[in-house]
């Protein structure tokens, strides 16, 4: 049962460790750094795992963003695997294989002293749901084609706007493109089968 249930598991479980972290945030922010506590709408999580907050406070929650982000990384790794499990393609399904197993460090990395490898985890993230995404436009998933565009464009939005220095609008839709990634593996996870993909081959071509 856990087994089966280890990645909403692990995301519940990262979710409620973050929410934990963000009330124990004294304050500051990029926007305003006097400002007092953590508000979603101003504050990057990045914030969250610093000793201290940006307004110069000792920040309490960090121990809780930590565990929750290692969460939140083992619930992607194991999500990346047990999709490799169902696309019918064995060098797609390494590749998707190999980006979990690599994901749960880099993701982890984020909230350590080297978290600038850690955004490679980014990356990784968005080639596994990229390659998921061609899969699922050549299945009839037609909710999950929504869905992973959807996402995408999430992603995109924010490097966009964080690039430009929209900090404001950046911040925001960081929250959006989590949320929808994590609602996107979430369902992939738990409504499909290897029998969504089994006739897709590489080529456009199907048996």
């Amino acid at each position: 049962m856990i087994r089966k249930y280890s990645v909403l598991i692990c995301m519940a479980t990262s979710l409620i460790l973050i929410v934990i972290a963000t009330l124990a945030y004294p304050g500051g922010s990029l926007l305003d750094k006097n400002s007092i506590g953590f508000d979603w709408s101003k504050n990057f999580l990045s914030n969250l795992f610093a000793t201290k907050a940006i307004n110069g406070s000792d920040n309490p929650g960090w121990i809780w963003a930590l565990v929750g982000i290692a969460f939140h990384s083992v619930g992607y790794g194991i999500f990346f695997i047990n999709i490799s499990k169902k696309i019918p393609s064995r060098q797609w399904g390494t590749s998707l294989k190999t980006i979990g197993a690599i994901n749960i460090l880099f993701i982890f990395l984020i909230a350590t002293p080297l978290h600038d490898l850690g955004t490679i985890s980014i990356i990784l993230t968005l080639t596994g749901l990229f390659i998921i995404t061609v899969f699922i436009l050549k299945s009839k998933l037609l909710l999950f084609k929504f869905g992973c565009i959807i996402c995408l464009l999430t992603y995109y939005c924010f490097f966009f706007l964080f690039g430009f220095g929209y900090l404001g609008l950046s911040v925001i839709m960081q929250k959006v493109y989590i949320l929808s990634s994590m609602l996107l593996v979430l369902g992939l996870e738990y409504f499909t089968k290897y029998e969504d993909f089994e006739q897709i081959k590489l080529g456009g071509q199907k048996t």
